[in-house]
């Protein structure tokens, strides 16, 4: 199956001079893109079976801690792209032209 022939519907946004980078928002953004990557995760690791040794509140603890961290690594550099996006919001918001 070949889909050279697709035109999209529209191309990227582009504006005549790049936003300037805000360290604030992109720290938000960054920040924001761990939290829900940690809580991703501590969706899944609920989901696994602990053997003869797991279970409790302890461990409760300590999974939400591990997810925390699996989440902040996972978007520490270039995450997953969901920081880039809301960094981008957050740009266009403030010059007035959010969509």
């Amino acid at each position: 199956m070949e889909f050279s022939n697709i035109t999209p519907i529209a191309g990227p946004r582009t504006s005549a001079s790049p936003a300037p980078v805000d360290p604030a928002a992109r720290e938000a953004a960054r920040e924001f893109e761990a939290m829900m990557l940690g809580q991703m995760v501590d969706s899944m690791m609920a989901t696994v079976k602990t053997g003869t040794f797991g279970g409790g509140h302890a461990e409760e603890t300590w999974r939400s801690f591990l997810s925390d961290a699996i989440g902040a690594e996972m978007a520490r550099g270039d995450g997953t792209g969901i920081a880039a996006q809301i960094e981008g919001a957050i740009a266009r918001y403030r010059q007035g032209g959010a969509t």
